[in-house]
């Protein structure tokens, strides 16, 4: 039987795994409900964890209208469309009750009793109160309602079969609101339960299994599902973990995009544009005080004894020299210092020479800016150079800046700079 997206929520990121399920009886809610008033403080608390949650990201195509979905999401295992969820009775949520948005976010089903697919990020929103819950609904309910109906997902076989999903939510979904930890402050909690609840951040921050189930909740890094970025680990300090930053470095951060020395690019860059930078000062800080608890600190390393590098790698390395030099070293300095809080250094960046090369390869292709924000109102851009430069330059130009100024990373081919033009962000 194939799934209809009628009533199924599709979430965030890109993160699909098996379908769906037995039916359940018709929720008893039939008739349509009166609209919320958006001046309520139910409403406006709602608005805000709207925006926390980044719900109008998935549910709005580019060019749509908000909430009224439409966007495709493409997956290993399909495209997933998200659906309209302004309150019109026939395309939207019209018809639903505060039980029925209940039972999608902390069970994961829809109205209908169906398993939703795990591409709508219940697997955290589970951990969302009722009265938090609550509130995003009857904000969702204070929208004009739009009629617009969406396509249908285009689920591969078998993960169309609804009964996997049934399996896949035995083995991997634990439903359950956040029980703050009593050891830790109130501040702490609260960070956690923006980032593992609401925030969803494991949706992209977490390894995944071959079903695309996260294998853990330590936020280890991963590649993003459909994409061709890596989210990096939040907790090792070779790749994005925060154990040596001050709170207020990561709280500006997340806020603005940009510090002296480190810059959000891709999907992040999205997110705290279209959500991060709209929480509060008190939330953002205790989202601070969370991530920096779970970095790992370097600690003393013993020096390390380097053995000559091979004569092919050195002139492998200096084919993109030249590269360097002519199409980077302007803004990012000859010795990749770059420039504080306009151009990020080079030299000692983390995401430059962590494991997976994919953000700096897609940097280099597309360009990109960091998000404008209140706080960094009009960000230093970098320009593309997937049309100046051949796929063999860009390879030796991102093996050369992961190899030097004491940069040490694996070396890039130009066939993994062609594999990363297969789907854009």
């Amino acid at each position: 039987m194939k799934s209809s997206n009628k009533f199924k929520f599709v979430g965030k990121r890109q993160i699909a795994v098996f379908a769906a399920s037995a039916l359940l009886p018709l929720s008893s809610i039939a008739a349509s409900q009166p609209p919320a008033d958006p001046d309520t403080e139910q409403a406006q608390r709602g608005a805000y964890l709207a925006r926390a949650g980044n719900c109008m990201g998935c549910h709005t195509t580019r060019g749509g209208k908000p909430y009224a979905g439409g966007r495709v999401l493409k997956t290993p295992f399909g495209e997933f469309v998200s659906p309209n969820i302004t309150p019109d009775n026939e395309t939207g949520i019209g018809r639903w009750g505060e039980e029925d948005f209940w039972q999608a976010l902390h069970y994961g089903k829809g109205r209908d009793g169906s398993y939703l697919y795990p591409v709508f990020p219940y697997t955290e929103y589970t951990k969302v109160t009722r009265q938090d819950a609550d509130a995003i609904f009857a904000y969702l309910r204070s929208l004009s309602p739009i009629a617009q109906s969406n396509p249908p997902h285009k689920i591969s076989a078998p993960y169309d079969n609804q009964f996997l999903l049934f399996l896949w939510r035995t083995w991997y979904f634990k439903e359950g609101v956040y029980e703050p930890d009593g050891s830790q402050s109130d501040e702490w909690n609260r960070g956690n339960y923006l980032v593992q609840g609401l925030g969803h951040c494991n949706a992209c921050h977490t390894p995944r299994n071959v079903w695309g189930a996260s294998q853990d909740d330590k936020l280890a890094g991963g590649e993003i599902m459909g994409t061709y970025w890596y989210a990096p680990s939040l907790i090792s300090p070779r790749e994005a973990g925060m154990g040596e930053w001050s709170v207020d470095e990561i709280a500006k951060l997340l806020s603005t995009g940009v510090t002296d020395h480190a810059v959000t690019s891709g999907p992040m860059a999205t997110i705290v544009r279209q959500s991060l930078q709209y929480l509060s000062k008190e939330d953002m800080r205790a989202m601070a005080v969370y991530l920096q608890s779970l970095g790992e600190k370097r600690g003393e390393e013993a020096p390390k004894k380097t053995s000559p590098m091979p004569e092919r790698v050195s002139k492998y390395l200096a084919l993109g020299k030249p590269v360097y030099e002519k199409h980077c070293q302007e803004c990012h300095g000859k010795s990749g210092e770059g420039v504080p809080g306009i151009y990020p250094p080079l030299a000692g960046n983390r995401n430059v020479t962590m494991t997976s090369s994919h953000n700096t390869i897609r940097s280099v292709l597309y360009g990109g800016f960091p998000p404008v924000t209140a706080g960094n109102p009009r960000p230093y851009g970098m320009p593309p150079f997937q049309h100046i430069i051949r796929d063999n330059e860009i390879a030796w130009v991102v093996s050369y800046i992961r190899n030097t100024w004491g940069n040490l990373g694996s070396l890039v081919s130009p066939e993994e700079v062609d594999a990363s033009r297969g789907n854009e962000f």
